[in-house]
């Protein structure tokens, strides 16, 4: 008669954010609101008082408060998404695509920078220099004060622990090959700052970013009032664009190959294989390493030996790799073997 599995021991969680992922949210819904009520607040008053200059950086900050609202809505989705079965490996890869798509927008904002250089520097028009000194003073310190809440969001201070375990089965050999076959899972929770959390580290950029362009702004606009330098205006924004160009293209880049799964580093690739085959007998087959959260990695290996330990034997070799959070093991014999 066929009983029941117990399959207890075997289930484990795809939940691998770290101990700060609560705080940057934290740090990410107060800016969201900070430069929301900033928006209000110059709207308000553009409208009230007639200035284009506060209405224009009005609708400024809402763009901003989108990108912000957007990271937000991520991380919150990700979390949720951590309790779904519909998500093999968690909800990590939707803070990725936001990360990447805040890189999509730095790369506008930094194209609109130029046109609207261009456009100034081929039409010049007055500039009301003391509201567009105020207007900018305004920016720079709701931007100084977002950048000050994302830094403490992101090196907030949680518990910090460590949960890791190894479980595995093993087959006999197998009649007609005589190979054996087994896999170890394992997994824990290894946490430290936030550096990995791509979609985090894309807002706190447009944080910055529009801190940069807002004190290109006042030295520009202060040259301009003082000298009448008018053309270091748009000079400073074509600079302003080259420099977050740069930073937008780094963000695409590294949520990029989060996407695609090419994140894991050869030197992680290299630690893994030495401990496996720290023994002289097991060689790996194959190997695939790849990313599944902010400090997270996950392995599957097959190993060849002649004389082929238990797959939990294999997996207890890569404890000291704290990074690798979901490892699954395949344990063949050599067929030369005699």
């Amino acid at each position: 008669m066929q009983h029941s599995h117990d399959l207890t021991p075997f289930h484990h969680s795809h939940d691998w954010q770290d101990a700060g992922a609560e705080g940057r949210a934290r740090a990410l819904r107060a800016v969201t609101i900070l430069t929301l009520l900033t928006m209000v607040v110059e709207l308000a008053a553009g409208a009230w008082s007639g200035s284009l200059a506060l209405l224009a950086d009005g609708w400024h900050m809402g763009t901003h408060a989108l990108a912000l609202g957007g990271a937000l809505l991520a991380a919150q989705l990700a979390q949720r998404a951590q309790r779904s079965e519909r998500y093999a490996f968690g909800g990590w890869k939707i803070e990725v695509l936001a990360a990447y798509t805040s890189g999509l927008m730095l790369l506008a904002v930094s194209a609109w920078l130029v046109v609207d250089a261009v456009r100034v520097l081929l039409d010049p028009h007055p500039i009301a220099y003391g509201e567009a000194m105020a207007v900018a003073l305004i920016g720079l310190a709701v931007n100084l004060g977002s950048a000050w809440l994302l830094h403490r969001g992101a090196h907030g201070h949680g518990d910090e622990h460590e949960d890791d375990h190894d479980h595995g089965y093993h087959h006999g050999p197998h009649h007609d090959h005589d190979h054996a076959h087994g896999h170890a899972h394992g997994h824990g929770h290894s946490h430290g700052a936030g550096h990995h959390d791509h979609n985090f580290n894309a807002a706190y950029l447009h944080v910055v970013a529009d801190a940069l362009t807002s004190v290109l702004a006042i030295a520009a606009l202060a040259g301009g009032w003082r000298y009448g330098w008018r053309w270091l205006d748009p000079l400073v924004a074509v600079l302003g664009a080259v420099v977050i160009s740069r930073w937008a293209v780094g963000v695409l880049k590294v949520s990029a190959h989060a996407l695609v799964d090419a994140t894991a580093s050869t030197e992680l690739r290299a630690q893994v294989r030495q401990a496996i085959e720290s023994d002289g007998d097991a060689q790996l087959a194959d190997l695939h390493v790849w990313q599944v959260g902010p400090q997270a990695w996950s392995v599957v290996a097959s190993v060849v030996a002649d004389k082929p330990l238990e797959p939990a034997q294999y997996r207890r070799r890569l404890e000291h790799l704290h990074t690798l959070q979901h490892v699954t093991v395949e344990v063949h014999q050599c067929r030369g073997a005699a």
